[in-house]
């Protein structure tokens, strides 16, 4: 189906769920509740599981190895859709996450999980980024802020409903149940996917070069990043440096490679595309200290329990939400170039805040933080991404859009790395009264702060760069 339509009429939300296109929005749906959800019910069912089997060392790798490998499926999946099609690309994936899911839940020790978690992270990268990659081949434009939307809303209902859900499960059946939670959702996808997303044309079919050293090269370079996490500062530093020659090792080959994982200009600061992946990247890193510490901190400061403590986080992701669907009906260009650029401005303005709530013990002002955190991710994410992929061409639509996931991965796991970083050189490890966390917990905020400017940065060349002219832009549309 081709994707600039010459329909100018914004869409409604009923649109998405009409015959025509429910059962695409459905797949789409499954396939980020799938990524969404198994990103919560890991962290809330794996501490029984060690219990039971033992291995408490390996608990952390469960949830490293799915980030891996789901970074390197994500930056495979354009290349995997190129050579087998949308259909059997998300099938095999689909069949690889669910193999995965059935190891983990049924294993008898914690290698087993390991192996469990390395496969459904394998799997989901590349459904997700295939998923992000069918959104502009089968919507018209005036949708693609919905679809957002949508998503942003899923992430909400995972943030509350998958913890409380496999909470439950562990508490009144197993671990492994929780676990097995994904299965019906799988093979609901599964069966979608197979009547719904067009087969490949066999004759449109070309071989492709495995892209074997390039992927090597950002797994490990991944696998460095997560280990600086937990590692001193001296070598958090060098395994950092170590990670950053990997991966732009590994960009700089694929821009020369004849079958490309990536679009040809990614993160270069010539394209829409390029800055609109940097921006992409920051922002998750900017996003990503707040994340893994605040929990953590507001139940050492202010002995909340674990559920007031994550109500507290949620409320990113219900703003994130609510913003999405808020701004979804915008279509004037300069607006939404101005929703680009506010995105990292508010996501900054918020960090600052929860910090300031925390150094003030005002509950109120961090809640006020994290409502604009949230709302700075929906306000600018949805026309950031779509940007990308009406400013990508015809041949690098695919990997464009399939690489917009990855990135936002990648972000997290970068941010995750570099807050731990700077938690761990202030002492918050060894923090034992509440000014001590109370100090220690300043420098991964205000590197948070440093990181959206940075986005913000990004976030104004990438609007200057849009060509309003361009007929297939949605800024000209508007």
């Amino acid at each position: 189906m081709g994707w600039i339509m010459s329909d100018s009429q914004s869409g409604s939300w009923a649109e998405i769920f009409t015959p025509r296109f429910a059962p695409v929005t459905l797949i789409i749906g499954l396939g980020v509740a799938l990524l969404a959800f198994n990103s919560f019910v890991a962290t809330v069912s794996l501490p029984t599981a060690v219990q039971e089997m033992g291995g408490v060392a390996l608990i952390s790798w469960a949830i490293t190895l799915y980030l891996v490998f789901a970074i390197v499926g994500g930056s495979g999946a354009a290349l995997l859709k190129q050579r087998l099609g949308a259909r059997l690309g998300l099938l095999v994936s689909a069949s690889v996450f669910l193999a995965g899911t059935l190891i983990a839940a049924g294993a008898g020790d914690m290698p087993q999980v390991l192996v469990g978690r390395a496969l459904q992270g394998l799997g989901e990268g590349v459904v997700a980024s295939i998923c992000f990659a069918l959104i502009p081949e089968l919507f018209p434009s005036r949708l693609v802020p919905k679809v957002f939307g949508l998503n942003a809303m899923i992430w909400a209902v995972a943030a509350f409903g998958g913890p409380a859900v496999a909470g439950l499960l562990t508490e009144m059946v197993s671990w492994r149940a929780a676990f097995l939670f994904s299965v019906p959702l799988v093979l609901i996808f599964g069966a979608m996917v197979a009547f719904v997303v067009p087969a490949k044309d066999a004759g449109a079919a070309k071989p492709v070069q495995f892209p074997g050293l390039r992927l090597l090269a950002i797994g490990i370079g991944i696998m460095l990043v997560a280990l600086a996490a937990v590692t001193g500062p001296w070598q958090a530093t060098g395994l950092l440096l170590g990670a950053g020659l990997l991966l732009t090792g590994a960009v700089w080959f694929d821009g020369r490679s004849r079958d490309r994982l990536m679009p040809l200009d990614a993160f270069r600061p010539i394209s829409v595309v390029g800055t609109g992946l940097w921006m992409t990247l920051l922002i998750n890193v900017a996003g990503a200290g707040s994340a893994v510490y605040l929990v953590l901190v507001v139940q050492q400061m202010w002995g909340f329990g674990p559920t007031m403590a994550g109500v507290i986080a949620a409320v990113l992701a219900v703003a994130w939400s609510i913003s999405a669907v808020a701004v979804a009906n915008v279509r004037q260009k300069e607006t939404r170039k101005i929703l680009i650029k506010l995105g990292p401005a508010m996501i900054g303005t918020g960090l600052i805040l929860v910090l300031a709530g925390l150094q003030l013990d005002q509950v109120a002002v961090v809640v006020i933080g994290q409502l604009i955190i949230g709302g700075g991710f929906g306000s600018c994410n949805g026309y950031l991404n779509l940007a990308m992929m009406e400013a990508a061409s015809d041949g690098e639509r695919d990997r464009t859009s399939a690489l917009m996931p990855t990135t936002q991965s990648a972000g997290n796991a970068i941010g995750a790395a570099l807050a731990g970083v700077a938690a761990n050189s202030a002492g918050l490890a060894t923090a034992a009264s509440t000014g001590e966390i109370r100090s220690a917990i300043i420098p991964v905020y205000l590197l948070g702060a440093a990181m959206a400017a940075l986005a913000f940065a990004a976030a104004w060349q990438t609007v200057r760069l849009v060509r309003p002219q361009d007929p297939a832009s949605s800024f000209a549309a508007g």
